[in-house]
Formats: structure tokens, C-alpha cells, sequence
């Protein structure tokens, strides 16, 4: 049964570190920054996961499995929330995505005609201007 649990480990193991190398050329090779950004939150996040699974099976049932746990579902949380972060900030600062053009308008190329601004109600006004 041991071995069986090491040569799943080994396997989990090796092959998210292949997935890691693969984005880190994907980042050196891929055209733009979406989709190198695409790359590195994507193949990353399953690469760093498979190595954690793989941590787990070699880990057992202790405490240290509850804290690759944690690790595992902080990383599956964060990763994909701070790539989207930096795709939005990204687009809000006007860098366009590289796309062919094939006559497809995208809503970044449409001109807006007002910026965009909050919607405060106007209770929330009044109370932040008494302070």
C-alpha cells in the first residue's frame, strides 16, 4: 500500500512541475499580457495544485495534511481572483488585448460615450459628508 501511495505522489508531483515549466515557457513565448497572464493563472494554479496533492499522499493523515489543505484552497482562491484583478486593471488602463481582426467589434473598441462613475446613494452622501 506504501508504494502505491508513493508512486501516486511521484506522479502528482512530476507531472505539476511539467505543468509549471510549461507556464513559465508559456510566459516567455506567448504574445500578449492577457495571454500570458492566462497561461501563468491557469497552468500554475493546476501545476501548484497537483504538487500539493501529491505533498498530501506523502504527508498521511496528520497535521500536516490539514495545513496543505488550507495551502491548497488559499492558492484556488487567490490565484484566479488576482489574475482577474490584473486583467481588469489592465483593460481600465486601455492596454487592448492582441486579437485578429476578423470584423467582430469587442466592447473595448466601442467608444463610451460618459465614463463610468460610482452610484453612491444619496443617504450614504449625507452621512459621509458629516464626517
Amino acid at each position: 500500500m506504501e508504494q502505491i501511495l508513493d508512486l501516486l505522489s511521484w506522479v502528482a508531483i512530476v507531472s505539476g512541475g511539467v505543468l509549471c515549466l510549461i507556464g513559465g515557457y508559456g510566459l516567455i513565448k506567448l504574445p500578449d499580457m492577457y495571454t500570458r497572464m492566462h497561461g501563468a493563472g491557469l497552468i500554475d494554479t493546476l501545476g501548484i495544485g497537483l504538487i500539493l496533492v501529491g505533498l498530501m499522499f506523502q504527508a498521511g493523515f496528520t497535521l500536516v495534511l490539514a495545513k496543505l489543505i488550507m495551502i491548497l484552497i488559499f492558492i484556488f482562491f487567490t490565484s484566479p481572483t488576482a489574475t482577474h484583478a490584473l486583467a481588469r486593471a489592465a483593460l481600465n488602463g486601455g492596454l487592448k488585448p492582441q486579437v485578429e481582426d476578423d470584423g467582430v467589434v469587442l466592447p473595448i473598441d466601442r467608444p463610451q460615450s460618459k465614463p463610468m462613475k460610482p452610484i453612491v446613494s444619496s443617504e450614504k452622501e449625507a452621512e459621509s459628508s458629516k464626517t
